[in-house]
């Protein structure tokens, strides 16, 4: 391998080049219109314009990636996350082309995209799975008459989705219309497929991924658990890894229930198995993620691992070790969104021990409106959870991004309540803090 294009953009562009430059591979980025001035561009070796802002027309246009992979003379294609990261047509292209794509193949893509194929395959694999829906659909109707099968309330997923994107809970049937029209309509704009999915909704429960890693020889290993619970608007916000509240018996089930799900599909790459976890020996396969996560890095710090370096290293032939590396201390990460586009006018990011910045953020850069709000990663790491949430406190009051507003305020809040110092927390934690909070400013204001 030796020159990578980067299907992506942002913070994860930035990430890869990195990791490509440290293992001496050239790189190529691709950028739309709205990014000419981005920092992947700049710091990749090559560049080249594949469409204007409008995603559909530049991150998921299949056809200018290829062609500028071939152009320059690429030989490998990495997809990052988001985008085209878990689409098999691109997969498949890339392959026609010769070309590495690193992650799996497109015909694991294509059955762990497609939730009722994945649930199947899980369930062959003695995974324990959520019920759900037997198959996709695009029909409202069709999507009604399941939901009403299956009982509300009920999960509404895209198919082809991740991130959060194309996702509702429905609690009641005369909600599905209304529900099913803004969700698909995400699910199109996102992914360029308004396919949908439905299962059963289990209230208040953590959201438990495990990292695996597969190699071309067979060989799968976990590298821990993360606990993804803190989500606004199915979104993570803040990401930790261990989960403390993991006893040890259901941690070993759910690790080796993860290797035996991965080796059912020949899995090759880095991809996460995420679970609903709601209490010892409960724990639920909602789907499998076939790509690097935004919340690699917090695993990168408890195990000592690169997982973008292994993932250029797998697509390259080389064999994973023989044993998964251990895990030590607890690392938090913090993603910082843009509630508003424009200029950065002022920026300064926080440093010291135990501290990392995964951003594409400069000072005068300008943030476009076109694309993900997520600006930067605010990534810690210490001897334990309680030491950790202190840190991650200091880097987030030493953060400062002027020119546009962000969330910081609200993480640093999130970071000071009672329940979520003492890990008394679920998938609704964060919906329950924001509506306490306008309870309390309306009693403010009587």
């Amino acid at each position: 391998m030796k020159k990578v294009l980067i299907a992506n953009r942002g913070e994860i562009a930035v990430r890869i080049i990195r990791a490509c430059h440290e293992l001496n591979i050239a790189t190529v980025a691709i950028y739309s219109t709205a990014d000419k001035l981005a920092l992947h561009v700049q710091l990749a070796d090559e560049s080249i314009c594949v469409g204007p802002a409008d995603p559909q027309k530049s991150y998921l246009n299949i056809d200018n990636i290829v062609a500028a992979a071939v152009a320059l003379g690429a030989d490998a294609v990495h997809p990052g996350y988001g985008f085209l990261s878990e689409n098999a047509e691109f997969t498949r292209r890339c392959e026609a082309q010769g070309l590495t794509f690193i992650g799996p193949s497109a015909k694991v893509i294509a059955q762990m995209g497609d939730k009722a194929a994945a649930r199947e395959i899980m369930q062959a694999a003695g995974v324990p799975v959520i019920p759900g829906s037997p198959q996709g659909f695009t029909d409202q109707k069709i999507g009604a008459r399941l939901a009403a099968d299956i009982g509300y309330p009920v999960m509404l997923k895209a198919a082809a989705g991740g991130g959060g994107k194309g996702m509702r809970v429905i609690t009641a049937a005369k909600q599905f219309n209304h529900e099913f029209q803004l969700a698909q309509s995400e699910a199109e704009k996102s992914f360029a497929n308004g396919e949908m999915y439905l299962e059963k909704f289990i209230a208040q429960p953590r959201h438990i991924e495990i990292q695996i890693m597969g190699d071309t020889h067979g060989q799968v290993l976990t590298f821990g658990e993360r606990d993804c619970s803190l989500q606004q608007n199915h979104q993570k916000m803040i990401e930790e890894a261990p989960s403390d509240v993991v006893d040890p018996a259901t941690r070993k089930q759910m690790l080796a229930t993860s290797i035996t799900a991965a080796k059912a599909i020949h899995y090759v790459g880095a991809g996460t198995i995420e679970f609903l976890y709601s209490g010892p020996d409960q724990f639920y396969f909602m789907e499998m993620n076939t790509r690097v996560q935004v919340e690699h890095p917090i695993t990168e710090l408890i195990t000592g691992q690169d997982i973008v370096a292994l993932q250029l290293q797998i697509a390259a032939g080389q064999a994973l070790p023989t044993t998964p590396p251990s895990i030590q201390g607890h690392a938090l990460e913090c993603r910082i969104n843009a509630r508003t586009p424009g200029l950065i006018t002022g920026l300064h990011l926080p440093g010291g021990n135990g501290i990392r910045v995964d951003t594409a953020l400069y000072q005068g850069y300008t943030v476009p409106s076109d694309y993900d709000a997520m600006i930067a990663k605010i990534i810690v790491y210490a001897v334990d959870r309680p030491t950790a949430i202190a840190k991650m406190r200091a880097a987030i009051d030493e953060t400062v991004i002027n020119g546009i507003q962000t969330n910081l305020d609200f993480l640093a809040e999130l970071l000071m309540a009672p329940d979520y110092l003492a890990d008394d927390i679920n998938i609704t934690f964060i919906d329950d803090f924001v509506a306490a909070q306008s309870r309390l400013q309306a009693t403010d204001q009587l």
